[in-house]
């Protein structure tokens, strides 16, 4: 039911699919995704992650029109996952208590990547010409969407995760092909969930703040 492979990306990060529900991807017209959670098992291009800007240590702000929402169902998702404590640490925790127990959770620790080639002013936003880099810590389909969502254990306090995340949407619509309008981004802890809706690649540096 669920499919496991480790990548040595600087440390072990422990990819997981949920095979049965990412076969449904294939009648709502997300079917990419399903292809790409598949062809990255085998396919992943491990030497990107070895150099080059990951997407966890970006240090720039955009305007995102975030929203805060207390009693996200994410948030209930995480809390339950502390107190799952089957694993040896919180992140695990909670990632897999949603890939086991939430509907709409499909997979997590996806790594993704992103070139130079790939979207405008990638040097002038990245100063690197290597490979963006990155794994998503949890993947959930909600109403046709595409949410790209990250653990924060003290959420409310991050000031850089809305542009990791941003560039995590960017990065898996790149890889898959699905439009940057199908995704929705979100970090949270057990309490607070933050919400927005990626920018397109074109906007980017205009909306650096």
């Amino acid at each position: 039911m669920i499919i496991h492979k480790s990548f040595k990306h600087g440390w072990f990060y422990h990819y997981r699919i949920h095979d049965p529900k990412t076969q449904k991807l294939c009648c709502n017209g997300l079917s990419s995704i399903n292809e790409y959670l598949h062809h990255v098992i085998d396919h992943c291009p491990n030497e990107y992650f070895e150099k080059g800007p990951r997407s966890s240590q970006l240090r720039m702000k955009f305007d995102v029109g975030m929203k805060q929402i207390d009693g996200h169902e994410v948030s209930e998702l995480a809390r339950k996952g502390l107190e799952f404590s089957k694993f040896n640490t919180a992140h695990t925790n909670v990632q897999m208590f949603m890939l086991q127990n939430d509907n709409k959770t499909i997979s997590i620790e996806v790594p993704i990547w992103l070139l130079e080639s790939e979207i405008p002013h990638y040097h002038d936003l990245l100063s690197s010409k290597d490979a963006l880099t990155g794994h998503i810590d949890a993947l959930r389909i909600e109403d046709g969407n595409v949410w790209v969502w990250d653990y924060k254990p003290n959420a409310a306090k991050e000031k850089y995760a809305a542009t990791q995340i941003q560039f995590y949407a960017i990065m898996l619509s790149q890889r898959t092909g699905i439009p940057i309008d199908k995704f929705r981004c979100g970090y949270f802890d057990a309490d607070t969930a933050f919400v927005f809706k990626p920018l397109k690649c074109d906007v980017l540096k205009s909306k650096l703040i």
